[in-house]
């Protein structure tokens, strides 16, 4: 089991804590996830997601499926950190 923090930037931090997409694209995989929100900056979140295979978590982040989810979600890509638990 691999657990990463995920940070990054969205639009509407509203609509991205109501969103479904992360568990659509990211459930199937058995992962789990827990949503974070910073205080001082309001569009700044994080994730911790819980992984039991790395390597198809890398090969779903960059799918279409993937892509379409941080769309849809407002997610601003360039903004994206993945740190990984060592």
């Amino acid at each position: 089991m691999a657990t990463l923090i995920i940070f990054h930037e969205v639009d509407n931090v509203e609509a991205w804590l109501a969103s479904s997409r992360r568990e659509d694209v990211l459930g199937p995989l058995g992962a789990t996830v827990r949503t974070f929100v910073d205080p001082a900056n309001s569009n700044r979140v994080g994730l911790v997601v819980e992984v039991p295979d790395m390597d198809a978590f890398q090969q779903v982040m960059r799918s279409e499926e993937a892509a379409e989810a941080m769309r849809d979600d407002g997610v601003r890509p360039e903004t994206l950190l993945f740190l990984v638990e060592s």
